[in-house]
């Protein structure tokens, strides 16, 4: 017997079930696209499968919708692989064990891939239906979302003829998204020189701060480490062996440190963090300053590259450089020095570019790359992708709200993120799209606790079902 036989929608949650008996992890997808495919050729229907995996499935319109613009239905078929440390589940070979409590879809002692699985369910059993109504549609089922949507960017877009995008890929109930932040990954890498030089090795550093998301909460009072502890150190007479601080390019550093040479630190070092400190914003109560002696194998930089490393780090721009005009509280463009490292020739220096206006994220990058070039850095980046930008005229925004309202009596929320989606790849290559990002109530998705709201899974069907009517 079916784990999820009687659950409503159970047309969609059939598919769902299907899925997760599939091994389908980022860069693991062959199998669940194929099944796709299997689907596809059993309905009779048009598809397109790609040498990534990605595939596109072609349903012509219902009776009296055979005039209405052409629909994208679109999620992705990859899932992010994370299980408890006592889980003897092999994600390359095993499904998923899935388990509902009458509330809450789960899988035991993993996650539920329900990002962005519930999506790809949804449009199985709308291509499935006889009984639907709705336009022409071509359903798009993405790859490798989850690593740097690999797939979305890959793809040859010119397979697809409609310009309305349905995105199923958010994970708060009553929530429509209709832009996103573009970004890049930027690094910039100064050179540097080496000499023995006498005197006492110190390790100079800054721990304890909030931290957090560079995309989520970049504008919520959270300091750099990286950029803290360089304020402090340009007000010392230092000569730098090593900068470290932080480990991911899109997360907050805490915490960040340096191994340094000078003479009789303590009382100047308490006097420069003390300084730093007042410029600090209040979140940052659990601030400490470290000065302690310390030993290096490495000689000390030459005098003219740690000025060099120390003058870019505190000229270089961190953190929120503007606010939208369109979406009240969002942010429209920012950066996150996210990984500071020091090798024996080298001093990289790693942020987070985001924005949601195409032009502004180029020109933040021209920043980096200028800043860099004065001071002796190369500059270099990966993972671009392009902003979902707001668009102030949108019927398809305009209809869901107005469906939304009609079903339960209230407007839902309509927002921006300062993050990515592959909606802004499908926007920047679709010239005219008309795109909105909404979904089913989950939690703690890529964890192992991760769960999908089974009333809210009935609601947004009813909900998709009711706005494809109307379009």
């Amino acid at each position: 017997m079916a784990i999820l036989e009687g659950l409503r929608p159970q047309e969609a949650l059939h598919y769902f079930e299907a899925l997760c008996a599939i091994p389908h992890g980022s860069r693991d997808t062959k199998r669940i696209s194929d099944y796709c495919v299997r689907f596809a050729q059993t309905h009779g229907l048009r598809y397109v499968q790609d040498e990534h995996n990605n595939v596109v499935i072609y349903k012509p319109a219902s009776k009296g919708y055979e005039d209405h613009p052409t629909v994208i239905l679109q999620g992705h078929l990859d899932m992010v692989c994370e299980k408890d440390a006592d889980c003897d589940i092999d994600f390359t070979k095993d499904g998923l064990r899935l388990r509902h409590d009458g509330r809450y879809i789960f899988a035991e002692g993993t996650t539920l891939g329900g990002d962005d699985g519930i999506a790809v369910a949804y449009a199985l059993a709308i291509l499935a239906s006889d009984t639907l109504k709705h336009p022409p549609i071509e359903a798009v089922f993405t790859v490798d979302e989850e690593i740097g949507m690999l797939g979305a960017d890959a793809m040859d877009m010119s397979v697809l003829q409609g310009r309305v995008l349905l995105n199923c890929d958010s994970e708060d109930e009553g929530i429509l998204t209709v832009s996103c932040a573009g970004g890049a990954t930027s690094c910039l890498t100064r050179p540097v020189t080496r000499e023995n030089a006498p005197g006492q090795v110190w390790r100079m550093a800054v721990r304890g701060l909030t931290g957090g998301h560079s995309g989520v909460e970049i504008n919520k009072g959270r300091a750099n480490a990286n950029k803290v502890l360089a304020a402090i150190l340009a007000k010392l007479p230092v000569r730098l062996i090593s900068i470290d601080g932080g480990s991911k390019d899109n997360a907050i550093p805490r915490a960040s440190e340096a191994l340094v040479l000078i003479d009789a630190p303590e009382a100047a070092f308490a006097a420069a963090a003390e300084e730093v400190k007042k410029t600090l914003p209040a979140t940052e109560t659990a601030a400490q300053f470290v000065c302690e002696k310390a030993e290096s194998a490495m000689p000390a930089m030459t005098l003219e590259a740690s000025d060099a490393v120390l003058g870019l780090l505190n000229a270089l721009p961190n953190g929120v450089q503007a606010m939208s005009a369109d979406i009240e509280g969002l942010v429209q463009t920012s950066l996150n020095l996210g990984i500071l490292t020091t090798k024996e020739n080298e001093v990289r220096m790693t942020f987070s570019v985001r924005s949601s206006v195409n032009a502004e994220k180029a020109a933040l990058i021209d920043t980096l790359r200028d800043t860099g070039r004065r001071y002796g850095a190369d500059y270099s980046q990966s993972g671009e992708y392009p902003a979902w930008e707001y668009q102030k005229e949108s019927r398809l925004r305009d209809t869901m709200v107005d469906v939304y309202r009609t079903l339960y009596g209230k407007a839902p929320v309509v927002e921006a993120i300062h993050a990515g989606l592959e909606c802004g790849i499908f926007s920047d290559r679709l010239k005219g799209l008309d795109a909105v990002s909404f979904g089913p109530q989950m939690h703690d998705i890529h964890t192992s606790r991760e769960r999908l709201d089974i009333g809210s899974v009935a609601r947004t069907w009813d909900y998709l079902v009711a706005v494809l009517e109307r379009l």
